[in-house]
């Protein structure tokens, strides 16, 4: 296996199969987050690396992937102690996204990403807070999911917010994600799969660019005309950039909280959108956020009690396709702020979600989302690979 996409940290961290199961013969990887027994996971920072000792047992959500047969073949890059959804990493470099090379890969789960969209991997473990998995897996053309918040263990995962953090993974293909999910989630799957009612948030189409709205609404007609009951509706009266501003403040104050007191006391080098963000996460004040706690609040209790265990929610996985390597600055930020709009949905709910590769625009991946009522993760993925020809991707027509 050669790492010419600088997707992976360390290809000799090698872990073999603890038995037999529904993943033997598969290869996988893990973002630098997870512990591995006798290895220092780094973070996507040196300072983190050199701070920081080997851990003394493996992650959960790996040794159940070796108890089902698969091989562990190495660590994969990530954006600074996860800060971020561009995969861009001042200090290691950022990786190639296989399919446009011209395009960043999407984090903070960039190595896992694109070490499956590669074909180095079977599958990969990711950790996704507020879009982590999901954003590099649409910008790399790939299947992704963010499970249930608190369904697979974090137990020996670098935390980042604890109340959103999830273990997410990665596949080429819907099979290999209902397989994994079966083993993490340690469940069966049900032989048939019927969602009721198919649901499209307004506000979450009407933030696209004009090319990706074009190859997504095709999706949304598609599934409008193959279910029972289907409508259009507004989720968030309050706006999405409410709900992103009520996401990134909850989530700041438990950054500030889980990584302050090692920031003050080890001053480690960031690049300079990281920097930033750390030093905004410290100005914040809980007593100061009773509105944001409130209202994160109401939309879990509104958005578990609108799907229920029959329906689904269908939304784009990002506004658009990936921007180009170098964006830097205000425009990454913008590009942030964006894309969270659409991502804070299932992290303010603590549903799952799944972005499926769907098609290209402006030369580029796109991914369309699903997200299920709470612990609907294997009735969810079944669904997909129940519809596997559905989601085939047309060709890129502008290779």
């Amino acid at each position: 296996m050669k790492d010419k996409w600088n997707a992976f940290v360390r290809e000799d961290v090698v872990l073999e199969p603890t038995g037999e199961g529904r993943l033997s013969g598969l290869t996988f990887a893990v973002k630098d987050v997870f512990a591995i027994k006798g290895y220092v996971s780094g973070a996507g920072n040196p300072d983190w690396l050199r701070t920081h000792g080997p851990a003394g047992s493996t992650a959960e959500a790996i040794e159940r992937l070796l108890k089902a047969g698969a091989r562990m073949t190495g660590t994969t890059q990530t954006d600074e102690i996860m800060f971020s959804l561009s995969g861009q990493n001042d200090h290691y470099g950022t990786p190639i996204n296989p399919k446009a090379p011209d395009r960043i890969p999407g984090g903070s789960s960039s190595g896992s990403a694109v070490a499956v969209s590669a074909g180095l991997v079977d599958f990969a473990l990711g950790t996704d807070t507020g879009g982590s998995v999901r954003v590099p897996s649409a910008y790399c053309g790939i299947f992704g999911i963010r499970p249930t918040h608190g369904y697979v263990p974090i137990e020996g995962v670098i935390p980042l917010a604890q109340s959103f953090d999830t273990v997410g993974w990665m596949a080429r293909d819907p099979e290999v994600l209902l397989e994994v999910g079966l083993a993490l989630l340690q469940e069966e799957a049900p032989v048939e799969v019927e969602f009721q009612r198919i649901l499209f948030p307004k506000e979450a189409w009407g933030i696209l660019d004009p090319e990706t709205l074009e190859v997504l609404q095709a999706f949304a007609e598609k599934l409008q005309a193959a279910a029972d009951e289907s409508e259009w509706l507004d989720i968030a009266p309050e706006g999405l950039s409410v709900w992103m501003r009520t996401f990134r403040t909850i989530q700041g104050l438990e950054i500030w909280s889980a990584h302050g007191e090692w920031i003050e006391r080890e001053k480690p080098v960031f690049g300079p959108a990281i920097a930033e963000r750390f030093q905004w996460t410290s100005t914040l004040k809980k007593s100061e956020s009773q509105p944001q706690y409130e209202l994160w609040a109401e939309v879990r209790k509104r958005m578990r009690e609108l799907l229920g265990a029959d329906s689904l929610l269908i939304l784009p996985t990002t506004p658009g396709a990936a921007p180009h390597r170098h964006i830097n600055g205000e425009e990454i930020e913008i590009s942030r702020s964006n894309t969270m709009q659409l991502s804070c949905i299932a992290g303010l709910s603590g549903l799952p979600q799944v972005t499926i590769p769907v098609g290209f625009a402006n030369g580029a991946p796109i991914g369309l989302s699903i997200i299920a009522g709470f612990r609907q993760d294997v009735k969810l993925l079944k669904w997909i690979e129940q519809r596997k020809e559905f989601w085939l991707p047309k060709p890129d027509p502008h290779p």
